[in-house]
């Protein structure tokens, strides 16, 4: 099985919908520096492979509106569900739910008492008991 890289994020289990944004990124990336293999050698083959990246972001793009479409609909219509799974207590729709283990909250960082935000005075995770992922086994 390959292992897949997942950005960490202070209190909240990415969507995939940050993948999908990732992957169009990377690739837009990639397009503008054959371009400029382009511009800088004349060589019309690094040309020809930026055209099929800017196919491929466009393909991605709507891949990406089309999720966070998904996600907004999941808001909107069970704003709870959609708490379990931006907390890490379940997947999202549409990912896979086999061999989920929730989110690791143990090492998040309190926005007020560690990252001296004011506003998250009521959001103080300290002195919580250690995460689900944690007690079914999935120590970091």
């Amino acid at each position: 099985m390959d292992a897949v890289w997942v950005r960490g994020v202070n209190g909240i289990q990415m969507h995939h919908v940050t993948d999908l944004q990732d992957a169009g990124r990377f690739l837009g990336n990639a397009a503008m520096a054959l371009r400029a293999a382009h511009v800088r050698t004349g060589a019309d083959r690094y040309s020809s492979i930026a055209a099929e990246l800017k196919d491929l972001v466009e393909r991605v793009r709507k891949m990406e509106d089309e999720a966070r479409s998904h996600m907004r609909d999941l808001h909107s219509t069970d704003p709870e569900r959609f708490a379990r799974c931006r907390d890490g207590h379940e997947p999202w729709p549409g990912e896979i739910e086999a061999g989920f283990i929730p989110r690791h909250t143990c090492q998040d960082e309190c926005l007020y008492h560690d990252r001296g935000v004011v506003e998250a005075l009521m959001q103080c995770t300290c002195g919580r008991p250690p995460c689900r992922a944690c007690e079914i086994g999935g120590k970091l």
